[in-house]
């Protein structure tokens, strides 16, 4: 629990913060006024993404399930919210074909970090063994 909190305080900071760099770039861009509704909306999208991908990453720490079925649920936790959250706010148009795209998008962005992160977790744990096997 106290994993999940510390997680979840990181996640909302991280995404305030990048609400506030998201802000600046559209404000720094030429726009003389903000619109007070969209800032608030955007800033929570951000603040509720932070949160849920810095949480849901305590699937692979659970030891009871297997990586195929941590890789599932992650995958599935975060493409529901993430998916409700975009059509919601309207970062996604709400488009049958733009709904294809984001999501061709967001399956290679998934798979190619899920494969980065696979491979360099599999070489660390090929030098720890060899490392053992010297001692």
């Amino acid at each position: 629990m106290k994993k999940f909190i510390t997680r979840s305080i990181l996640g909302i900071f991280y995404g305030a913060f990048l609400a506030v760099i998201a802000t600046n770039i559209v404000y720094f861009s030429g726009t003389e006024m903000l619109d007070g509704g969209a800032f608030f909306k955007n800033s929570l999208g951000f603040i509720f993404c932070g949160w849920f991908f810095t949480v849901t990453p305590l699937y692979f720490e659970n030891e009871n399930l297997q990586l195929w079925q941590q890789t599932a649920l992650h995958f599935i936790t975060v493409t529901i919210l993430y998916f409700v959250l975009s059509l919601g706010i309207g970062w996604i148009p709400f488009e049958l074909k733009s709904i294809l795209i984001f999501g061709a998008i967001f399956i290679a962005g998934y798979a190619t970090f899920w494969t980065a992160f696979y491979l360099y977790y599999k070489n660390k744990v090929k030098k720890l063994n060899e490392d053992l096997q010297h001692i």
